[in-house]
């Protein structure tokens, strides 16, 4: 990839060291088995989880490396850093060495260089080569950039040149492979990736980032107008919608209602819509049936808001919403959960689903009590993100398409006509050489020489 003279100059060392073959070797071989790693170890979990999967020594072994959030690692970055010098190196080292072919004003040819083509077509015409050189020379003006004419011990030879510039389509690669990696690396150092959960009709301008356990603080404020979910038949979520206002310094500055994939944007922050959830409701009524005289009798409720219950039957205060409450090992679903605390006797645990208003008949106690009313109230879970260098990336891999193209479809292209006399006759040889795609010149010298041969009449 590059050269490596043996030098005791210590620059000299370092040059030859970032144009190491092995390095780039050894820096990919040692990227692919990082990447591995990050697939076989889930990133940015719970320590908790952690420790049940690995165990506590492990645990602080693989925190020790940064195996836990891999790819925001110093060791991770300072591969990445060492790649990208690596390629820039290479590549300078590469076009310092080629300077004489892709920056000269004007080629040279080597006749005996083309004359040694073994591919190579010849015709005879009874024209002299005077006559025939403004043919030839015309020809090669109209297909190649460059046309050079020289004497040789023979005739003339017509030299045409073109597409010396594709020759840094691999340099273009390059760069792009570095745009990529840099764009990685500022988006790693500068850029976060956290999650918040709204409530309908609240704002938040705090995030909680998932490499780390810290809130991150935004300079405005994350308002949730409303929240709108629909399902399918199955009862499958098919499209949740977050109606969300910007605000900065309780100015309204942006509104946007987002669906997944179609995010919010705003100073270089990204909300996505990613998650959705049932709030405690703080309009719940509930239902109290005396099993002694049969009565009913309803209360407005909240969480953590004490009940007195007629007939002195004791208190009621619910302490919270389950998602998915269990009862005797079996899924309930949704529940309410509240305390009841008779005139006599210890405190009881009243679940309260709300898909089977009657559950807590099956207790047989002396009050019976079921969620009557509810007003749904949600959250929406929003994936907040800022990646600075984005841009950057999404430059890269333009560049790398352009790139591609001009090395796979592209090559630098010399061709060569030589007009010789031979038996009062002259001899028309063409030839001609590319750094890449050898096949498809020899076709293209071939189609050259027959058109060539078609403009004169050959003998």
């Amino acid at each position: 990839m590059g050269n490596q003279a043996i030098t005791t100059d210590p620059f000299n060392k370092i040059w030859d060291f970032f144009t190491s073959v092995r390095l780039t070797i050894v820096i990919l071989l040692t990227l692919a088995a990082t990447s591995i790693i990050g697939t076989l170890i889930p990133q940015n979990q719970e320590p908790a989880a952690y420790v049940q999967a690995f165990g506590s020594f492990l645990y602080r072994l693989f925190d020790l490396f940064g195996l836990f959030d891999m790819y925001h690692s110093w060791w991770f970055q300072l591969l990445i850093v060492s790649l990208t010098l690596n390629i820039i190196v290479c590549s300078i080292d590469r076009i310092s060495a080629n300077r004489r072919i892709l920056f000269v004003k004007k080629p040279t040819f080597n006749l005996a260089r083309f004359r040694n083509i073994k591919r190579k077509e010849t015709f005879k015409d009874a024209r002299s080569a005077d006559q025939l050189q403004e043919v030839c020379l015309a020809f090669v003006k109209g297909h190649y950039r460059h046309h050079h004419i020289e004497a040789t011990d023979t005739g003339t030879a017509i030299y045409g040149e073109k597409g010396r510039w594709t020759r840094f389509g691999v340099y273009t690669v390059h760069l792009s492979v570095v745009l990529l990696l840099i764009g990685g690396l500022i988006g790693s150092i500068f850029g976060f990736d956290g999650w918040v959960n709204i409530p309908e009709g609240e704002s938040v301008s705090q995030i909680r980032l998932r490499s780390q356990e810290q809130l991150l603080q935004l300079d405005f404020e994350i308002r949730c107008d409303d929240f709108d979910v629909s399902f399918y038949e199955t009862g499958a979520p098919k499209e949740f919608r977050s109606s969300l206002t910007i605000l900065e310094q309780g100015r309204e500055v942006i509104k946007k209602d987002i669906i997944v994939n179609d995010p919010l944007r705003y100073k270089g922050v990204n909300m996505f819509q990613s998650s959705y959830g049932q709030m405690p409701s703080d309009k719940l009524v509930l239902s109290f049936t005396s099993a002694k005289t049969g009565m009913v009798y309803t209360r407005n409720a909240g969480v953590n808001q004490p009940l007195t219950i007629p007939e002195k039957l004791g208190t009621f205060v619910l302490t919270e919403l389950r998602r998915s409450a269990k009862f005797r090992g079996h899924d309930i679903g949704e529940a309410y959960v509240g305390v009841l605390t008779p005139p006599a006797g210890d405190p009881v645990e009243i679940i309260l689903p709300v898909r089977f208003p009657s559950f807590d008949k099956m207790r047989k106690g002396e009050v019976m009590i079921a969620v009557v009313e509810q007003a749904q109230r949600f959250y929406t879970g929003l994936q907040v993100t800022r990646d600075p260098g984005v841009w950057v990336v999404y430059s890269g891999f333009i560049l790398m398409i352009i790139g591609c193209y001009i090395t796979f479809f592209m090559s630098h292209q010399q061709i060569y006509v030589e007009l010789a006399a031979s038996d009062n006759k002259t001899e028309v040889t063409v030839a001609g050489t590319a750094n890449k795609n050898k096949a498809a010149m020899a076709t293209k010298i071939e189609a050259a020489a027959a058109k060539l041969a078609k403009s004169t009449p050959a003998v």
